[in-house]
């Protein structure tokens, strides 16, 4: 039996700071079907079956897609700036920045006035391959969007923008 840290067990009821906890809480379906981070991460990958044979058949990860992406549509960027945008926690930016600079694709640099930052930005070989792969791209959004509609997507979008800035306020 799986045991929680800091509970004990008395005749198979775990305590946990002296509360019981109730399993009706936990086993009732609105707990999960109606949780805002459970339909996040639905929403997330149903858009993202669409998108991942594309990624697969270009040898691209989805972080690594997420970079180029942001590279693609500005000229350079500080590694900081361009984890925060594209959601990924700054050790893996590392990794994947070596991927893609060894592939040939981006090209990482010191900034001349601060040694400490690293620049980011697609070489010739990496605007040719967003080049051949971004339209592609463009066409499975533009399948969602036919599907979904682009009023209800800039509603979602603008709703999940607000959530952000009121969520981000309290930190």
């Amino acid at each position: 039996m799986k045991h929680i840290v800091g509970a004990t067990s008395m005749t198979g009821k775990f305590l946990l700071a002296g509360q019981e906890m109730r399993r009706k809480r936990w086993s009732d379906p609105k707990w999960t079907t109606r949780s805002l981070p459970i339909a996040l991460l639905r929403t997330r990958e149903l858009l993202m079956q669409h998108f991942r044979p594309m990624l697969l058949a270009n040898d691209v990860t989805e972080q690594q897609w997420r970079v180029l992406r942001i590279l693609f549509d500005i000229e350079s960027i500080d590694a900081g700036e361009l984890a925060a945008r594209a959601c990924i926690l700054a050790p893996s930016l590392s990794r994947i920045s070596k991927a893609l600079e060894t592939r040939g694709l981006i090209k990482v640099s010191r900034d001349p006035f601060d040694g400490r930052r690293s620049i980011l930005c697609l070489t010739t070989e990496g605007i040719a391959f967003m080049n051949l792969v971004a339209p592609q791209s463009a066409q499975i959004y533009a399948n969602i969007e036919a599907k979904v509609g682009r009023e209800r997507i800039d509603t979602l979008i603008d709703e999940l923008e607000g959530l952000i800035a009121e969520m981000a306020a309290d930190e």
